[in-house]
């Protein structure tokens, strides 16, 4: 038997990181409400993963806590030094080593202008921890691996604590975010439908993946692990975007992943999606869903039975196991990806 890449014993050491996480941020979950009881909206800077950890908390934040956020451009504050009133926000940066230079800089220019500053960040002693007003700290420990993965989980637990900090109370939720480890762990353990999407995605001409609503961000992360760890061309959509026109050029040449919560108010337009695509000749790989949507995939990968606002803490999973078999399917090192390193850089300065 081959050793274990990085990559692959950093995803089996989820479910730990994850109940490790959430034990450490719980606490904290009314010093974040808080705050944003104070301030009348939320702005979220990050790149890279984290942007896709940080659109889930967007979403979540809007969807279930009633409250407005957007996503920042960091190049409003490093490149355009724009002063705009933030008193009324609270700025929320993300970046697993809390050393992305434009993500600290502009959690600076976000306290300058008056913003509230919280920091999620796997960095303990990194500058985004040490100088944000409350620092949220993961506990995924080192990550090897160039791409991220448990630091991404714990990013997105992160998200989950921010966005139930505010909004109805709901003891049923809190109890399915504190038994997610679990569900990460049997996903891990039963790897089922693994073996035939990595089979399907190594012969694929074209790659899209979809999502919608709070699984979009899962839909993005997808999308980028695939360019980035497997070297192919991926287009990640929105379920809107993808419906907006790029839908009329699928054919039988591409493979359509397909990523959906098992219930909520989205989950049937996914399962029609689904159908949508596979009519117009694309292979579907669904993945979560409800058992409608499944059965009207060509292959399908459950997400566990993790209701809708919390499913992006577990439909990732099983697409990290496709992601990081199938780069070695193709002869690639997930560890190392060609010319990337673990810091987000976005000028060459």
């Amino acid at each position: 038997m081959t050793n274990p890449t990085q990559m692959a014993t950093e995803v089996a050491e989820q479910p730990a990181v994850l109940r490790s996480t959430l034990d450490a941020l719980m606490p904290l979950r009314e010093q974040v409400g808080a705050l944003l009881r104070e301030r009348r909206r939320v702005l979220l800077v990050a790149r890279g993963s984290s942007d896709n950890a940080a659109l889930y908390g967007r979403y979540l934040l809007e969807a279930h806590a009633g409250v407005p956020a957007a996503m920042a451009a960091p190049s409003v504050a490093t490149h355009y030094e724009a002063e705009l009133d933030l008193s009324d926000t609270v700025v929320v940066s993300v970046s697993q080593s809390g050393e992305t230079t434009e993500i600290v800089q502009t959690q600076a220019w976000a306290a300058r202008c008056g913003a509230a500053t919280v920091a999620v960040t796997n960095g303990a002693d990194s500058a985004l921890a040490r100088e944000a007003g409350l620092a949220l700290v993961t506990t995924a420990g080192r990550e090897l691996a160039v791409p991220a993965t448990k630091t991404y989980l714990a990013q997105v637990a992160a998200m989950a604590v921010i966005g139930t900090s505010v909004g109805p109370v709901d003891a049923s939720l809190d109890a399915v975010l504190l038994g997610l480890p679990d569900v990460v762990a049997g996903l891990l353990a039963a790897r089922d439908g693994v073996d035939a999407a990595v089979e399907q995605l190594a012969g694929a001409d074209q790659t899209i993946v979809t999502g919608r609503g709070l699984l979009m961000g899962t839909a993005l992360e997808t999308a980028l692990k695939l360019e980035e760890t497997c070297l192919q061309p991926v287009r990640g959509y929105s379920y809107a975007d993808l419906r907006h026109g790029p839908i009329s050029v699928v054919d039988e040449d591409v493979t359509a992943i397909v990523v959906a919560a098992p219930d909520g108010p989205l989950s049937g337009a996914m399962t029609e999606l689904a159908a949508d695509l596979r009519g117009r000749g694309a292979t579907v790989v669904g993945v979560g869903g409800d058992p409608s949507f499944a059965g009207g995939c060509d292959l399908w990968l459950p997400g566990g039975d993790v209701t809708e606002p919390l499913a992006p803490l577990a439909t990732i999973v099983p697409l990290q196991l496709v992601v990081e078999q199938l780069a070695r399917r193709l002869g690639l090192d997930p560890d190392a990806p060609r010319g990337l390193s673990k810091v987000t850089r976005t000028d060459a300065t």
